[in-house]
């Protein structure tokens, strides 16, 4: 898979495009992406984001994750949920190709208790069997990206397990009680589940990764983000009544995206910039996945 860089790409020489999943995979997995960056070193952070499978195509680094420990990435990758920015250091020239995992799609994979996998990368050969490492090496032979994410498309086909209705109904709510509150307030969820708090925050940590009132907090800051990104506004036009006061708001900001609101503004590095553009994918994909 290969970037053929744009004028605008010419100067930094990284480039991320995204590629929409087929219909009857958008409910469990967000969009494709290949990123590339011909330079020697890349070191740079994402934001808090739900699961990763990754393909290195090119350049070998490590994950540095919140408690302190570095990961050596594999390079066929599952990355569990993040909770919090995650920094990363790649020896480039770098190419990654990976997907968005949602929720639906962990439990598809049968890729066991989200909240044990979280902050924390696995090697996919290990846990799922060679067939992964066939799939990078087709991906690093194939020259068309378009192409590319047909191939990998029809092998996560054979990889899916069958989910149940229960699962799928309750992934459905609580995606939607996340994307569409301002400040999702737990009992919402439960009322609209019918689950006791304790059902709930074994489902929650189940399939996200995370409690629900953590969950809640995280999204409330993603959304943000995103606002803040695009368009010039005082903190309490973004955040409403969503957070106690503005300092409130920059440690939320700052603990999820790893940038405070100025920062996310003003020196946002480029691999940030770029990734913001998830928000502007059209077609069948994930509202929620277009918010982290």
């Amino acid at each position: 898979m290969r970037h053929r860089f744009s004028v605008a790409d010419a100067a930094n020489m990284v480039a991320l495009s995204y590629f929409v999943p087929p219909a009857d995979l958008a409910s469990y997995f967000g969009a494709m992406y290949l990123f590339t960056a011909d330079q020697p070193r890349v070191a740079d952070h994402t934001r808090a984001d739900f699961a990763q499978i990754r393909f290195m195509l090119a350049g070998a680094g490590v994950y540095h994750f919140s408690d302190g420990r570095t990961v050596e990435t594999p390079e066929c990758c599952l990355l569990g949920p993040t909770s919090m920015a995650t920094h990363f250091d790649v020896v480039g020239p770098m190419q990654v190709v990976g997907v968005t995992v949602l929720p639906l799609g962990w439990a598809a994979l049968r890729a066991g208790e989200a909240d044990v996998a979280a902050d924390d990368a696995f090697d996919l050969t290990v846990r799922f069997g060679s067939a992964w490492r066939d799939m990078l090496l087709l991906l690093r032979s194939i020259e068309d990206p378009n192409k590319a994410a047909e191939s990998f498309w029809t092998f996560i086909r054979g990889h899916l397990h069958s989910v149940s209705e229960t699962e799928r109904a309750f992934v459905e709510e609580t995606d939607r009680w996340l994307a569409d509150e301002q400040s999702p307030r737990v009992e919402v969820l439960q009322q609209a589940t019918g689950l006791s708090a304790r059902q709930l925050a074994r489902w929650c940590n189940r399939l996200y990764g995370a409690p629900p009132k953590y969950l809640a907090r995280k999204y409330r800051a993603l959304r943000c983000a995103q606002v803040l990104a695009r368009e010039v506004l005082d903190w309490s036009e973004v955040s409403g009544e969503a957070f106690y006061d503005q300092s409130h708001f920059i440690r939320e900001m700052k603990h999820f995206t790893g940038l405070t609101p100025t920062e996310l503004r003003e020196r946002a590095s480029i691999v940030i910039r770029l990734s913001m553009n998830r928000a502007d994918l059209v077609g069948e994909i994930s509202k929620l996945s277009q918010i982290s």
